[in-house]
């Protein structure tokens, strides 16, 4: 077979059969090519039987992927070959000796939403309040105690507090139903074959025997069972070849462990190391900026990212005024690339938190460029946000039915279907709303939540209503007792509303939540595009693993944003969040632009940030330092706190026109306009409102 169109180092790893193999693959440097090629070398050119090779990646994407390209280079298909998942893997074991480990032949796999409701169960069995003891935050435990290899027993030697006590419990419990059930969970795809294979010497001896050749993909994100399972299975002949990048691993919060590939030369002897360096995805300059940044990581293995490509464009890095002007300077940048003839689908803005995407979701809107929002939902149709804006609109008017139906419930509340049904035959009968017909039980008790609520957002900012909510509904609360990823992503999502209200009081200046809701409905009823596949993609960096993007926008590089103010008092942290800085910008094939802000509104707070430190950390060579272009006045003082009113005091305003001050508060005032606009309450002294004569 033909494998003159590989360089040289991805020859010698292609050539190199025999032997523990580590492949160091820089971005961009073709390491599924040289997978792909090794495979198809040792059954071509070597005769080794497709069934004696094992290779394993970490997507059913990838695993198709690989097994396409293979059966090109050999002209045909093995369908004994072994190009799976780990977990794809782990099963075809489990499916062989499932009676060892308790189970009968026809055990069904649960799904995530399948083990969180055999969890609650648990919990409910052990008379365990699920608010003190969150089911997905336990879950979550558990599952991570099965990827450590932590059956319930071990796991309770580590536990010293009272949660952790608890969930020794739930584990038992959930342990001994998954068995009755004769179900399995996914984490047991990889812990129930290790157990079988450390429990059966003469088994392991059958896989160590089949499995002569093996190639590991993306080693750098294995988590221990993934590292135990290889460990054992390529004990006896050792040729094991695995590929990986320690500079891209950004998966620690899943339980992948970078130092599995760092250790590779102390766990195998004789381990032959090649670095594939040479990039052929990005320029020069843009090379150039990954490798000043991944430099600063101490524990990284020595390598340096180079390309026979074009020195290209420098990478430009501009440090916007506030996040509305880095909004606006991307949104600019990105109609310059389109008006020269760019697709939109190689345009991507890349950024650390999902939340951050919502200025710049805003701006395309207005420039009605459409865009698509990888692995999230455009804000305003994201759940939490809907939850919170129908508490709003259920606040403005108790008769809306909309939301009050999806809001009853939210956080559960044990108002179930059937009691909601009842509220809406009732209401039905006597010809009202559904909150007017609301007079027991737990139904009443939100009904009496949320009119005291509504009493207090008399006296408050559109602000602090936020926070008001959020506090009283337990939709906070709850989310913080799930402890997760993903719960952690829905706190800053509704933390960043603050932002929208923040900026729409420093605005206009009204605080009235009949304007807001009228506000935010244009935009949160504008369609998406949701049937065109040449879009901008906007996406967080852990999104765009794996991914290119001729043109790339990386944005919020500000210490706190990102690197992510979580990590900043750990080093092991903050490596990480270099790695994902690297990942960030290697995504970039052509033009790559480092936009941070002076200021930022975000979470309803305004912080003046530093730069990103991985910003500082680069040479200043390979930089075009863009001047502010876009706002080139600072912002303003919008309020007067000298001001002062009089009842009956005509003011004007640009929109409303002439009004009458009917009531002055501690804060705000109330002014009656003419027609159709009523009573508006606006904050003291803000420069919307101007007294007659001035």
């Amino acid at each position: 077979m033909n494998i003159d169109a590989l360089n040289n180092e991805q020859k010698e790893a292609v050539l190199c059969t025999e032997g523990p193999l580590l492949v160091l693959a820089g971005a961009g440097s073709g390491k599924t090519k040289v997978l792909t090629t090794r495979i198809a070398y040792l059954i071509k050119e070597k005769g080794v039987d497709p069934y004696n090779l094992l290779a394993i990646t970490f997507t059913n994407k990838a695993a198709r992927e690989m097994k396409e390209r293979v059966a090109k280079l050999i002209d045909y298909k093995y369908e004994n070959m072994q190009i799976s998942t780990f977990h794809s893997f782990g099963l075809t074991i489990l499916r062989k000796y499932y009676n060892i480990v308790g189970y009968k032949s026809n055990f069904t796999i649960l799904d995530s939403d399948d083990s969180l409701t055999t969890v609650k169960k648990i919990i409910k069995e052990l008379n365990l309040d699920p608010k003190n003891y969150n089911p997905k935050a336990i879950r979550n435990r558990i599952s991570s105690a099965k990827n450590e290899l932590m059956t319930p027993d071990l796991y309770s030697k580590y536990a010293n507090t009272d949660f952790e006590e608890k969930v020794v419990e739930v584990y038992r419990g959930y342990q001994e139903k998954l068995v009755k059930n004769n179900s399995v969970d996914f984490d047991d795809l990889l812990m129930l074959p290790i157990q079988i294979l450390k429990e059966n010497p003469d088994i392991l001896k059958l896989y160590q025997e089949r499995f002569k050749y093996i190639l590991v993909d993306e080693y750098q994100d294995t988590n221990r069972a993934q590292y135990i399972l290889v460990k054992m299975i390529s004990a006896k002949y050792k040729n094991i070849c695995v590929v990986g990048d320690e500079s891209q691993s950004i998966y620690s919060f899943r339980g992948a462990d970078y130092k599995n590939i760092l250790n590779f030369e102390k766990d195998y002897k004789n381990v032959k190391v090649i670095l594939l360096e040479e990039n052929y995805r990005s320029t020069k300059y843009i090379l150039n900026v990954a490798n000043d940044v991944i430099n600063n990581n101490k524990n990284r293995k020595d390598k340096k990212l180079w390309t026979k490509r074009d020195e290209g464009n420098k990478v430009k890095c501009y440090t916007a005024l506030n996040e509305k002007d880095e909004a606006h300077y991307v949104v600019s940048e990105i109609k310059k690339l389109l008006v020269n003839g760019v697709d939109r689908k190689d345009i991507a803005v890349l950024y650390r938190t999902n939340a951050q995407s919502r200025n710049v979701e805003e701006e395309l809107l207005k420039e009605n460029i459409p865009y698509k929002v990888v692995g999230s939902f455009f804000f305003y149709k994201r759940k939490e946000i809907k939850d919170l804006i129908a508490y709003l609109k259920l606040i403005y008017n108790t008769d809306d039915d909309n939301s009050l139906e999806r809001v009853i419930n939210v956080p559960k509340r044990a108002i179930g279907i059937k009691t909601v049904q009842k509220i809406q035959d009732e209401a039905n009968i006597k010809n009202t709303s559904m909150f007017n017909a609301i007079s027991k039980g737990k139904e009443l008790d939100f009904k009496l939540m949320i009119e005291e609520i509504k009493e207090q957002a008399k006296n408050i900012s559109l602000t602090e209503l936020i926070d008001l909510i959020l506090d009283k509904t337990g939709m906070l609360a709850e989310l913080k007792s799930e402890d997760s990823l993903e719960a952690d992503i829905r706190i800053e999502n509704l933390n960043e509303f603050k932002s929208i209200t923040a900026n729409f009081e420093e605005m206009y200046g009204i605080i009235s939540l009949e304007s807001f809701l009228e506000e935010i409905s244009l935009v949160a009823d504008i369609e998406e595009h949701k049937n065109e596949t040449n879009l901008i993609t906007l996406m967080t960096v852990h999104s765009a693993k794996g991914l290119e993007f001729d043109n790339v926008f990386i944005i919020g590089l500000e210490e706190g944003i990102f690197p992510h103010v979580n990590s900043l008092s750990s080093y092991e942290e903050i490596e990480e969040e270099r790695r994902l800085a690297y990942v960030a910008i290697t995504r970039a094939k052509k033009n790559l632009e480092l936009v941070n802000a002076k200021s930022r509104m975000l979470f309803g707070q305004e912080n003046n940030n530093l730069p990103s430190r991985f910003i500082n950390e680069i040479n200043p060579d390979n930089l075009i330092q863009e001047k502010n272009v876009i706002n080139k006045i600072e912002k303003a003082n919008l309020i007067d706190e000298s001001a002062s009113y009089t009842l009956g005091e005509k003011v004007k305003h640009d929109v409303y026109g002439v009004g009458m001050v009917v009531a002055i508060k501690d804060k705000t005032i109330d002014v009656a306009f003419e027609h159709k606009y009523g009573i508006v309450t606006f904050m003291k002294g803000h420069k919307v409102i101007k007294k007659i004569g001035e």
